[in-house]
């Protein structure tokens, strides 16, 4: 009998621990913004075959992302910079309207607000 309630305690604790740490998870997801999401999901597109290096592209043979598969950043880069707090004519001002810049400075924040997600976390446990 003894052997049974010990089998089951470690169950609950075993069970209970799986489930903080699907929570922890789950928590870092749902708090991401909407414009994170959409930032998410435009780099995640990169990877749908529409979306891949075409042949031409792969043979330039360079790092940097085409002007077409920047194109499809560039909107959830904008909305993300906005959702900062930035201005559209502050945005247009300090890239240029660069698309490298657009990216590299959503990315920024991306990283920034994930940053501060973890921390937000990590203080609440």
């Amino acid at each position: 009998m003894k052997k049974l309630i010990l089998s089951a305690l470690l169950a609950v604790v075993t069970l209970a621990s799986c489930s903080n740490e699907n929570t922890a998870a789950h928590t870092v997801e749902s708090m991401k913004t909407p414009q994170m999401e959409n930032f998410d999901k435009a780099f995640k597109s990169l990877g749908d075959p529409q979306n891949r290096p075409t042949e031409e592209e792969k043979k330039r043979n360079t790092s940097e992302l085409s002007d077409r598969r920047k194109a499809l950043l560039v909107p959830a880069s904008k909305e993300l910079i906005i959702s900062s707090g930035v201005t559209e004519a502050e945005l247009t001002r300090k890239t240029g309207g660069d698309m490298s810049q657009i990216i590299v400075w959503a990315t920024q924040i991306y990283l920034q607000k994930s940053d501060e997600i973890r921390k937000n976390i990590k203080s609440d446990q």
